[in-house]
């Protein structure tokens, strides 16, 4: 059963307009269709009954002999003719024209015309369409409406391993493997259904290894028609595996980066072996261990490569993809590793060369025959397992072992290059941070061997300190304190702070607490005392251009008076924490003149004395209690104001708190503000400051009458007999005459006289005459110059101090 033809189906006919004309035996035109009209322009009507030898531009040449001759002898003729259009010009068409008879056996011409230019245009695309499909070497398939073949070159064959012949007629459920058939005919639907293109699918290879990009886009006619679906296929098997490895490169190269970056900041070898670990897993293995030779892990020296046999490995850093008692039995952090020296570890170590294990035999004999850790190993479906040597100078620091599990391809030639290129990175920052460590604790040893190494505390005081190191690796600082007991129970605090980091701080700042004691001995009033040290600034530098800039607080307390005297040069104002009378504590400054700070000069220091409740706590410190980032020192101190402020009133009663709980707490909260080890050195003093026990100290004031020296000698007496002291009656009344003698005879002022019993027994004679007594060789017929060589002999130490009104001369006797 035929159909007729659908409306608006296009054809090639409507693309090559093909006319028809018929004519009698002598040329005159019979027929005209409208196809013809189209072409040149004449109605039927004007033509039809004329020659068409009036049209043609041969029409009465030799062109028209050749027709005539063709048809006659073979009743047919093909060729290019050219046609007077109605317009004017002329039409080049390309004919064939048949000789015929009608039924009267009369003869008919029949003659089909087709413009020259269209068939031409026709043939080129027709001629392209061809030679793309024969010389493409992309696959290309056309199918119809049906999804079923219609035309494939050979590109495409070869790429299904089917001949094209096979393809014909076909649709890809009975040419592609199922699994891939599916897919494929989804997206023709698609394509078909929507009209929109689907660019560049990436599909594997029907059979083997290999993928495939494949583009569908729907074919239609010049009218809009759905004829079928095109595909272009490319095997981009080759491009895939550059990218891949491209990818592949770019991966070690950020993994690299990532490494170095990850590493750069740390010194600290736990730290650096734990983020080496964490940085491989996934990325390039599923397990990881850093393990180290003891030598490394802890900061020591080298050993000789033979030594390492026989010789655990530490294991410091583990990563790990899974979780599990299985996981913890092959890698756990601290945990020792032993190994054999012909073992898979053993040999890496020895040989510096990096070992893969691919098999359960070689992973068993990693370390030692029965290891758990490799028996956890295989129970994880591990089958690849690569050590590599950490090395730095040529020295090896241990192992960096990393592990695949199932569903992960071996490692190969370019996982082993990466390796060793992170392994001798890490081994580098590694090696640093060993000799960083060390470097740091002997830093840290000179330092605190330069800072007391024993506090005393003298009767009435008691004394509670810390110094904490800063972050700033080995570069140490000059935060520095000291007690200082001195003469007749007094006592001397301390602390001070070289600007300035590094060795050379540290060894300043060991020079500047022996000239603080040095003259501290000489019992100079703190501002005196400052002054001097101010004066000797150039001979703690060892350049002029490299200045001693050092601030310092200065305090002497004397228990018996509970009087404290301070000066500070440029130092943080100290602070005194005293009892209210509710019960808490509050905490403030003491408004010290500021004074420049040691090795600036130009500015005069001056003391500040004040008498102190008993119990207060005189509370020094170093900038880096109170300096932190972008705040200013004021907010600091007063931060440390509120903390010590109030807080011992919270307290149990039953257990009070204590200058050494109070440090703790302070250093706590700093630690805790800074995240565990704060930038610059701390030094925090707290001393609390207490009187001598009742009935420890006497003093008395004479004229300097002659009857001063008998008077003495009897108060001294009789307190001596108080105190229990009568063995030291004789010697402590000889020397007490010989200067009460001196000032009566030289001062001519009041004399004062104070005894202190205390750890040693304290006699001082103070009068108005400001010039020390010098001790001096007595000839034998002199009459005086023997008082002070007797003190000296006597006494167990003396000397002389300055005050406001005058000078004191002490000495000290042992008691029993």
């Amino acid at each position: 059963m035929s159909t007729g033809p659908s409306e608006g189906v296009a054809s090639i006919l409507d693309t090559l307009r093909v006319g028809t004309v018929m004519l009698d035996g002598r040329g005159k035109i019979l027929l005209w269709n409208p196809m013809t009209e189209e072409i040149l322009g004449w109605r039927a009507d004007q033509v039809v009954g004329c020659r068409i030898q009036d049209f043609l531009e041969d029409g009465y040449g030799e062109g028209e002999h050749q027709r005539a001759e063709a048809l006659r002898t073979q009743g047919r003729w093909r060729g290019k003719m050219s046609i007077l259009h109605s317009a004017g010009h002329r039409v080049a068409v390309e004919g064939r024209v048949s000789l015929l008879t009608d039924r009267q056996n009369r003869p008919v011409i029949l003659a089909n015309i087709v413009e020259t230019s269209r068939i031409r245009a026709v043939e080129h695309d027709l001629a392209a369409l061809d030679a793309l499909f024969e010389s493409s070497p992309l696959g290309i398939a056309l199918f119809d409406n049906d999804k079923r073949f219609v035309r494939v070159n050979e590109a495409l064959a070869r790429l299904t391993q089917v001949s094209a012949e096979a393809h014909i007629g076909k649709s890809v459920h009975e040419v592609l493997p199922e699994w891939m058939a599916e897919e494929v005919s989804t997206v023709q639907s698609t394509v078909l259904e929507t009209g929109e293109p689907v660019v560049d699918v990436v599909m594997p290879a029907p059979e083997g290894p290999g993928s495939r990009s494949v583009s569908y886009s729907r074919l239609t006619g010049e009218k809009g028609e759905v004829l079928g679906v095109s595909t272009v296929i490319m095997d981009i098997t080759e491009r895939r595996e550059a990218l891949e490895k491209i990818e592949a490169a770019r991966e070690r190269l950020a993994l690299l980066d990532d490494v170095g970056v990850g590493l750069a900041d740390r010194f600290d070898v736990t730290a650096i072996s734990q983020a080496l670990a964490s940085a491989l897993v996934p990325r390039l293995a599923d397990y990881a261990g850093v393990m180290l030779i003891g030598a490394a892990a802890h900061g020591g020296d080298l050993p000789d490569i033979e030594m390492l046999t026989g010789t655990p490995l530490f294991q410091l850093g583990v990563a790990a993809r899974d979780e599990g008692p299985t996981v913890n039995r092959m890698l756990r952090v601290g945990q020792d590793v032993p190994f054999l020296a012909d073992s898979f570890f053993g040999r890496t170590l020895a040989s510096g060369v990096p070992h893969v294990a691919s098999s359960p035999r070689e992973l068993l004999a990693a370390t030692y025959p029965g290891d758990p850790k490799m028996q956890a190993a295989l129970d994880l479906d591990v089958h690849s397992m690569m050590a590599v040597p950490l090395r730095a100078r040529g020295v090896v620091l241990g192992l960096l072992v990393v592990s695949r599990a199932e569903g992960r391809e071996p490692f190969g030639r370019d996982d082993i290059a990466l390796a060793m290129e992170l392994a001798d990175r890490a081994g580098v920052s590694l090696d640093n941070a060993r000799l960083y460590a060390r470097e740091r604790a002997g830093a840290l040893m000179l330092q605190r061997s330069l800072l007391p190494q024993k506090v005393p505390e003298p009767a009435g005081v008691q004394v509670a300190y810390r110094y904490v190191p800063g972050s700033s690796g080995t570069e140490v600082g000059g935060d520095w304190f000291d007690v200082i007991p001195l003469a007749g129970g007094r006592v001397a605090f301390v602390v001070g702070d070289v600007m300035g980091h590094g060795l050379h701080a540290a060894v300043t700042m060991g020079r500047l607490r022996t000239a603080v004691r040095t003259l501290a001995g000489l019992d100079l009033p703190p501002d005196e005392l400052l002054r001097r040290v101010n004066d000797l600034a150039d001979d703690f530098v060892q350049s002029s251009d490299d200045p001693l800039v050092a601030t310092c607080v200065y305090a002497v307390y004397d228990p018996s008076t509970r009087r404290c005297s301070l000066a500070k040069a440029g130092h943080p104002p100290p602070l005194l924490l005293t009892e209210t009378p509710g019960g808490s504590w509050d905490a403030h400054t003491l408004d010290l003149p500021s004074g420049a700070p040691l090795g600036v000069g130009g500015v005069p220091f001056e003391s500040y004395d004040l008498e102190v409740v008993e119990g207060s706590v005189l509370i020094l410190y170093t900038d880096g209690l109170i300096e932190s980032r972008g705040e200013d020192i004021s907010q600091g101190i007063d931060r440390l104001c509120g903390m010590l402020s109030g807080g011992p009133a919270r307290r149990d009663p039953d257990t009070p708190a204590t200058i050494e709980a109070a440090c703790d707490s302070v250093i706590d909260d700093l630690e805790g503000r800074t995240a565990s080890q704060p930038d610059d050195d701390v030094a925090l003093l707290m001393a609390k400051l207490g009187g001598l026990p009742q009935g420890s100290a006497a003093s008395w004031t004479f004229p300097a009458e002659s009857y001063a020296v008998r008077r003495a000698r009897e108060v001294v007496r009789r307190t001596l007999h108080e105190w229990g002291l009568d063995a030291l009656e004789d010697t402590t009344v000889l020397l007490v005459s010989e200067l009460v003698t001196n000032s009566m005879r030289y001062a001519h002022g009041p004399i004062g006289v104070r005894m202190v019993r205390g750890g040693s027994l304290l006699l001082e004679v103070s009068d108005p005459l400001p010039d020390p007594p010098r001790e001096r060789s007595a000839m034998p017929d002199d009459e005086g110059g023997r008082g002070i060589r007797l003190v000296a002999r006597e006494a167990r130490r003396w000397g002389t101090r300055h005050g406001p009104m005058g000078k004191t001369v002490w000495f000290e006797i042992a008691i029993p």
